[in-house]
């Protein structure tokens, strides 16, 4: 399966310097919050979910202080979460299909956030559902292999035993597609076999591409997608820009 995903971002997140570091950390500190909250329990030995967001936040070199301090806070009883999951979607320049999955404690102050974002750069929300039909909805798991050194005859072989669907190989990484509950259990049997698993979760996968090719609507495609990713109740940006 040929498929946009977010482990070509990976490489650039690691080297990000430490404001970037500390708004990645607290949008993960959000989901684990509500994870921790939803499910009861914050124990991640018996939280699978909550276990994928761990592993999450160590492959954005999150310190396990910061972590333990994060889990030690969402068990607290005296926590207060208003958080709530919304998704906003739209069309960038010349068409582009977005989703931005959010996390926010005011959804009129998101919605119009999220709304100026497609203004500003040459594009417009829509209503709900009105591009989330291009995608579909698979996990990922993402596998390093900057040294080149995965056979593809043995990953698929791992593939299958593990219980992933399957699988793409690039230049610096490893993709295998799996279902969407269960990228984190994929993952860790890869991680067994000798795999350095960068990331295992859910992720929206787009069935067809939009090219850009006009040198304005790159710059505004390109700027509305990091002005997105920014965004402090912004989760994941997915979209279907062929790049």
């Amino acid at each position: 399966m040929a498929g946009h995903s977010k482990w070509s971002t990976i490489k650039r997140k690691k080297g990000e310097k430490d404001g970037a570091r500390a708004k990645i950390f607290t949008k993960i500190s959000r989901e684990i919050l509500v994870c921790v909250k939803e499910t009861g329990n914050a124990d991640p030995a018996n939280n699978g979910r909550l276990r994928d967001l761990i592993a999450k936040a160590k492959s954005n070199n999150i310190p396990n202080d910061n972590i333990e301090r994060l889990l030690k806070k969402a068990a607290g009883s005296g926590e207060k979460n208003d958080y709530e999951y919304c998704v906003y979607e739209g069309y960038g320049p010349n068409g582009v299909a977005v989703m931005a999955e959010c996390l926010t404690d005011n959804r009129n102050r998101t919605a119009g956030e999220i709304r100026c974002c497609f203004d500003k750069y040459g594009g417009n929300m829509g209503a709900s559902g009105c591009v989330a039909f291009l995608f579909e909805r698979k996990g990922v798991v993402a596998l390093d292999n900057e040294d080149n050194a995965i056979n593809s005859d043995l990953l698929m072989e791992h593939v299958l035993e593990a219980g992933g669907d399957d699988f793409a190989i690039y230049d610096n990484a490893a993709v295998v597609y799996t279902e969407p509950e269960t990228s984190a259990a994929v993952g860790e049997e890869l991680a067994k076999r000798g795999y350095t698993v960068l990331s295992a979760e859910a992720e929206q996968l787009p069935s067809t591409y939009t090219k850009l090719t006009d040198e304005e609507h790159i710059k505004k495609m390109t700027n509305l997608l990091e002005v997105l990713e920014d965004n402090d109740d912004v989760q994941n940006v997915w979209h279907n820009w062929d790049m």
